[in-house]
């Protein structure tokens, strides 16, 4: 299948680059360009998308409040959303992926790692950005709250759900593993593990491994580490 792509940035000559990269790849095609949120909210809903390429600071609606409402809209589940910054270090990154982007990626990456991103995020998995660690995104997660579980009750109630291998699972995808990683480190299938997210997702109503990511944090499930 085609992996339908939309371009949602104020710069125009960014955009131009970013669709000659994408429609050159056998397996993805641009089907709609945005210069602001609303824009891009509109073409999400018309275009029929799977993966959009949000530019986060755009003028009038920006791109985190485009994130949250196309997150927010239940027609539009399937849509992902990966967001393009030029500054990785930005608490705006963690407001979109609390907001529903599946991650981030910075605007000076390699072409692979842009067309990789596409991928990840299209079949469902977290981009917290190759450049960027994911002890960043713990950094953001942690700022301003002493313990984010006391912060959400909810979440960390919600986790009761979870069977203890579901739980171990979650802490895995927290660190960024991919399922044939945590596969190997706790000795089962990379089917098993997906079966185990899966499962994760539907009891803590995730619609994608990046919200995973969030909430473990945000629960208190898995701390923050500053280094």
């Amino acid at each position: 299948m085609t992996i339908r792509v939309l371009l949602a940035d104020d710069q125009a000559l960014l955009r131009s680059a970013f669709r000659v990269l994408v429609d050159s790849e056998p397996d993805m095609e641009v089907v709609g360009e945005a210069s602001d949120g609303a824009e891009a909210v509109r073409l999400a809903r018309q275009e029929r998308v799977d993966v959009v390429l949000m530019d986060i600071r755009m003028p009038g609606t920006d791109g985190l409040a485009a994130t949250r409402m196309i997150s927010a809209d239940p027609a539009l589940a399937h849509v992902r959303i990966v967001i393009l910054t030029t500054f990785e270090v930005d608490d705006y990154v963690v407001q979109s992926l609390r907001a529903g982007a599946s991650g981030f990626l910075g605007k000076g990456s390699e072409p692979e790692e842009l067309l990789s991103a596409i991928r990840l995020a299209a079949d469902g998995e977290a981009l917290l950005s190759p450049a960027a660690t994911k002890g960043l995104i713990a950094r953001f997660l942690a700022q301003g709250d002493d313990s984010a579980a006391e912060h959400d009750p909810a979440r960390a109630e919600r986790l009761e759900a979870l069977t203890g291998r579901e739980r171990e699972v979650l802490v895995q995808v927290a660190g960024g593993h991919s399922n044939d990683e945590i596969a190997e480190r706790l000795s089962v299938s990379p089917l098993t593990v997906k079966t185990h997210v899966n499962r994760a997702m539907a009891k803590l109503g995730a619609r994608d491994r990046a919200q995973l990511v969030v909430i473990a944090y945000e629960s208190g499930l898995v701390r923050p580490r500053v280094d």
